[in-house]
């Protein structure tokens, strides 16, 4: 039987199977069993194997199925720093993370919960809100692997902008504990209370903001009326230009090259026809009235964008649509979605498109998520090679918090904001009452995480100079300050 066929066989039956449904003592104690098993005390281990693979190799795996002249631009984005670095390495904490002790317990993973991937950007009522925004590497897994890292990630940012010893453990322990706590509040609302559950950031700073230092108030509303302005609109002024009355995104090359630049005659012509098929079998995933609201636009130009810092090198298209007029702009980011890192460690997607497998992620663990989210497959694209491809609106008032500008009191405020939000998300499909009875009342499991983070972040650093090494050598090439 094709491997293909099997998923989709092995997919459909556990879509139908019955759901067993436990009570909530059966569930409380399947949580203290399972920390029986595995102390929370246990989690502050991190012990790397003797045969640990090099961090560069795993990177260089990567780079095999990205663009080649693109690859570079990632090395560099990562050698900027030891923050940096973490957040293109995905791949290698997950190699990590696979040989650190597990309760048992799963949830809908994000895959790469650092905190530079929570922020803000708006509601389809058009209310500003906080939460995971990108779930690339998103998959079913151990909950712990997601606590990791994003507490590895503050401790590393935390040491970036040459904190305190102790102001990064706050920092860490800030979020950990907010994360426990509020897992132990979900466990005790009702289904649908947890479901609806969201962060509306102007209730947040109306209800907190008194709280906090009044120049952490104001940089965190500078931060939002920004995001405000990041829409269709204004990237409409920043990418395109007017040629000969018409309106095109403009070559900026490496990081933005549009399609026309990339091809020419007759193949451009095949592909930009290939292109509206591949719009319109992308908007067939979309809900009936979000799809009747996309065929009013128009696909007017196409172009190759990178993006982030670990997704550089894959293959990450913006399309430029017109509706009423051509001041009636739509920016879409069809962003191409390859393997989890987590699979070789969690197990495969039931998903047999990794778009799909994005899309159904994201909507699972979002309180609420983008009204373009969809998903498409290529079946064969500009090299021949088939691929898949997830879309959404390019900006969307969509902000994040500047790290490097973070004082200590405004990290740790942070920390708390991401672990609500990553507590919001993996108990709306993760087992929350038995989460919550491992984690309990008491700080132990908080504890051993910020020594955890304080060891992760020593062998970031030397994963960084790793990378440095392999440049100094010339055994990679890395392309600086873009």
């Amino acid at each position: 039987m094709p491997a293909t066929a099997s998923r989709k066989r092995k997919s459909t039956a556990r879509r139908t199977a019955a759901v067993a449904h436990l009570s909530v003592s059966e569930r409380t104690e399947l949580g203290k069993r399972a920390r029986a098993q595995t102390p929370r005390s246990s989690h502050a281990i991190f012990d790397p194997p003797a045969d640990r693979p090099d961090p560069v190799v795993l990177l260089e795996e990567q780079s095999t199925s990205r663009v080649p002249e693109l690859v570079p631009i990632r090395y560099g984005r990562m050698l900027v720093s030891p923050f940096t670095f973490y957040r293109g390495a995905a791949r290698v904490m997950a190699q990590d993370l696979s040989s650190t002790p597990v309760s048992g317990l799963r949830v809908q993973c994000c895959g790469d919960a650092h905190l530079s991937n929570f922020g803000v950007f708006a509601s389809p009522e058009r209310r500003l809100v906080f939460d995971i925004n990108d779930f690339d590497e998103t998959l079913p897994g151990p909950w712990e692997w997601d606590v990791k890292r994003l507490a590895a990630s503050l401790m590393i940012a935390a040491q970036d902008n040459e904190f305190t010893t102790r102001d990064g453990e706050q920092a860490v322990l800030s979020a950990v504990t907010e994360y426990r706590e509020a897992m132990r509040g979900f466990a005790a609302m009702g289904n649908l209370e947890v479901w609806y559950a969201r962060l509306d950031v102007e209730a947040f700073m109306a209800e907190f903001g008194p709280q906090f230092k009044s120049r952490t108030v104001a940089r965190a509303e500078r931060t939002l009326a920004k995001a405000r302005t990041r829409d269709s609109v204004s990237a409409l002024a920043k990418l395109t230009e007017r040629v000969n009355g018409s309106i095109r995104i403009v070559d900026q090359a490496p990081l933005i090259v549009p399609l026309r630049v990339l091809l020419s005659g007759e193949e451009y012509e095949r592909v930009a026809d290939e292109l509206h098929e591949l719009m319109r079998a992308y908007r067939h995933t979309l809900q009936f009235d979000r799809r009747v609201l996309l065929e009013e636009f128009e696909l007017a130009d196409f172009a190759r964008k990178v993006v982030g810092v670990g997704s550089v090198g894959t293959r990450a298209w913006i399309a430029l649509l017109f509706g009423r007029d051509r001041s009636d702009p739509l920016f879409l980011q069809m962003k191409e979605a390859q393997p989890s890192v987590l699979e070789e460690f969690a197990g495969k997607s039931e998903f047999v498109n990794h778009g799909e497998r994005v899309v159904t992620g994201q909507r699972l663990m979002q309180a609420v998520s983008d009204i373009f989210l969809g998903w498409v497959h290529v079946k064969a694209g500009i090299d021949g090679v088939a691929r898949d491809f997830y879309g959404r609106q390019l900006r969307d008032w969509k902000g994040s918090v500047e790290v490097k500008q973070q004082k200590p009191e405004a990290m740790a405020a942070y920390g708390r904001l991401c672990g609500w939000t990553l507590a919001r998300a993996h108990a709306r499909s993760g087992d929350r009452v038995a989460i919550a009875s491992y984690l309990g009342g008491g700080n132990s499991f908080d504890r051993a995480i910020v020594e955890f983070s304080k060891l992760y972040a020593s062998q970031n650093e030397l994963d960084h100079a790793r990378l440095d090494a392999a440049v100094q050598e010339g055994a990679i090439v890395a392309q600086r300050d873009l």
